[in-house]
């Protein structure tokens, strides 16, 4: 057993190892690489995996769970209220009426109500799990296609609860008694029918009353300990016990540990729980795309090729139509409507468990179950592919600016240039750079990844590309060969420090300056080797201490004198503190010291204004 279990696990993470990087170095993403390797190392290939991936993929649905807890520790709840329009409109939308036009064409091609009803409703499922994993790698979260994307998924994983609830309703007991069911008994089944509401009631408000008045004290506690396995330990206990009470009283356990991240949104301890939950959610989501790669039904695709392949392309495109209607409802532009769209448009994780629901509770047949779970995977594994194909050859149509020859131009079109700065981000930061660069006629280049900045800045006159500016590829077709500096001012860490890398490999002789947004960003960027680093918000911060000391009566020689030295002071520092940060009681310390020597540096700045202003009144007299 022990012998099996541990081949299994290693056939599970050499798949990941060896499919996952190649997916990458392709440019088609992680997810991809996933179900390649579910695909390979399952039974239509070299068979290492049998039926047991079907009971894996339940296993491994707990990484969705983490995600959720993940993205709701992000969310705080003042955000999630302003967006609630979007989640009730948008995402109510979707839902309902993906439902109602798939259960009218179910209905046309001969099946009952009860039969098309259920298909509907699992067909307007989308997943969680492949669509916000590629967002957050294209670094797409924050646009309006992400938070688009996260509403509708939000609402999704509310709706499974009604869903679950009715589907017992609309039960075929001719069905019910020839399948092999189940028994899910959950802790509300035993108690009188009356009660449930409550139960349920009861077991959201306990998520909340301990999210926000008990996990603080033990988070402290164990943070205290200085025992990083015990606060892991702590999390996963969180979460784990969160999936259980969810599933006892017959919730979406997803759903619970969203509203635990949100509650916990505020907490001083979100990073870290981030932190130590990251890794297994990493892991479980890995697990789970390799099961849908390897639970894929090759005998039943090629026996009935035509009307799966049918079914899949149809019932995409049904949902791409749906979804990006929906978009123009909501006055979400055409290419992050696109990313939206396609992004929704297969049939997502959650089918899985409602197909085996129904087909237990007797209202699907086998037949029409084991044809829709081998759509579902496909469809799911299309996703990477059609984002893909979606980034590199539509959104760049939907991005195209004329120029003043009337040329329409795309960024796949465009030729090297010669300037000799380019500006990766143009966000609020690299907008202000830029602007001051066009006001003193310096040529740049501008490369951003969000279409509809790229669209409204090009309406305003700049010149600038749609794509992912961390692409080797897209930096040489930008001129990064002859260009002399290079200003790397998107908002994403990991991405920057990417960024570095790839830089100092292929492109070498580039000034580099580099966006930070904290002194802990600035000590990652300084150990990778650049040195000229801006905190996007030291400057600001030592304005507003100028006026502070102006107001209180200082003089305008002192405040400035004062912010001078703390800058010269604080820039120089950054490297000594950066290479002590890994140990707490060292660089706290080191801190300290600087701290004080700052202070005599400034009081004796004070002191020599003081008595050269001295002087000045004296000689004047």
């Amino acid at each position: 057993m022990q012998e099996n279990f541990l081949f299994q696990a290693m056939i599970y993470l050499a798949g990941a190892v060896i499919m996952v990087p190649i997916a990458k170095r392709l440019g088609l993403g992680s997810v991809l690489g996933y179900l390649v390797a579910g695909v390979v190392i399952g039974p239509f290939c070299f068979g290492f995996i049998g039926t047991e991936g079907h009971d894996i993929m339940h296993f491994a649905e707990f990484g969705v769970v983490m995600m959720l807890f993940v993205i709701g520790l992000e969310l705080e709840p003042s955000r999630l209220w302003r967006m609630r329009k979007t989640i009730a409109g948008m995402g109510g939308l979707q839902v309902v009426g993906t439902t109602v036009i798939i259960t009218a064409l179910a209905m046309l091609l001969g099946l009952d109500f009860k039969t098309s009803l259920v298909l509907g409703m699992i067909i307007s499922m989308s997943s969680t799990a492949i669509v916000m994993q590629t967002l957050e790698e294209k670094g797409w979260m924050k646009s309006v296609a992400g938070q688009s994307s996260f509403a509708v998924l939000l609402f999704q994983d509310l709706a499974i609860i009604p869903m679950l609830a009715l589907f017992p309703l609309l039960a075929n007991d001719t069905l019910k008694s020839t399948s092999a069911t189940v028994s899910h008994t959950t802790l509300i089944d035993t108690l009188p029918e009356w009660s449930q509401p409550f139960v349920v009631l009861l077991a959201v408000a306990i998520v909340i009353f301990t999210g926000k008045y008990l996990l603080r004290p033990v988070f402290h506690l164990m943070a205290k300990t200085g025992m990083r396995e015990m606060f892991t330990a702590t999390a996963l206990l969180l979460v784990v016990g969160i999936a259980v009470l969810m599933t006892s009283v017959g919730l979406s356990p997803a759903l619970g540990a969203f509203l635990a991240g949100v509650v916990l949104a505020n907490s001083e301890y979100r990073h870290q729980l981030e932190i130590a939950i990251d890794p297994f959610k990493g892991l479980l989501l890995g697990l789970f795309f390799i099961a849908v790669g390897s639970s894929i039904d090759f005998e039943l695709l090629i026996s009935k090729t035509f009307l799966i392949v049918g079914l899949v392309v149809s019932l995409m495109l049904i949902k791409t139509v749906i979804l990006f209607s929906l978009g123009r409802i909501f006055k979400v532009r055409n290419a992050q409507n696109l990313i939206f769209s396609v992004g929704l448009s297969q049939i997502g994780e959650f089918a899985f468990v409602l197909l085996s629901f129904s087909f237990q509770e007797g209202i699907l047949s086998k037949e029409i179950t084991d044809l829709m779970m081998a759509v579902t995977a496909i469809s799911m594994a299309l996703t990477p592919i059609m984002m893909v194909l979606n980034e590199k050859f539509l959104i760049p149509h939907q991005c195209a600016a004329m120029n003043p020859t009337g040329y329409i131009e795309r960024e796949t079109d465009v030729e090297e240039q010669d300037n000799p700065v380019i500006i990766a981000g143009f966000g609020h930061f690299g907008n202000t750079i830029g602007r001051f660069l066009k006001a003193n006629d310096i040529p740049t280049t501008v490369l951003d990844n969000d279409s509809d900045n790229v669209d409204f800045l090009r309406k305003m006159g700049f010149k600038v590309y749609y794509g992912d500016a961390t692409r080797y590829d897209l930096l040489e077709i930008a001129g990064a060969k002859k260009a002399q500096i290079i200003i790397i001012a998107i908002s994403d860490t990991e991405k920057r420090l990417g960024m570095i890398e790839t830089i100092k490999k292929h492109f070498p002789h580039l000034y580099i300056l580099v966006r930070s947004e904290n002194r802990y960003d600035a000590y990652e960027q300084m150990n990778a080797g650049i040195m000229h680093i801006y905190r996007e918000t030291l400057d600001t911060s030592l304005r507003v201490g100028v006026d502070v000391l102006k107001l209180l009566g200082h003089s305008r020689n002192e405040a400035a004198q004062a912010a001078k030295t703390f800058f010269t002071h604080d820039e120089r520092t950054l490297k000594y503190l950066s290479s002590m940060r890994n140990s707490e009681a060292e660089y706290i310390n080191a801190a300290r010291e600087k701290s004080e020597e700052l202070e005599k540096l400034v009081h004796a700045d004070r002191k020599a204004i003081r008595i050269q202003n001295a002087e000045s009144a004296l000689l004047v007299e």
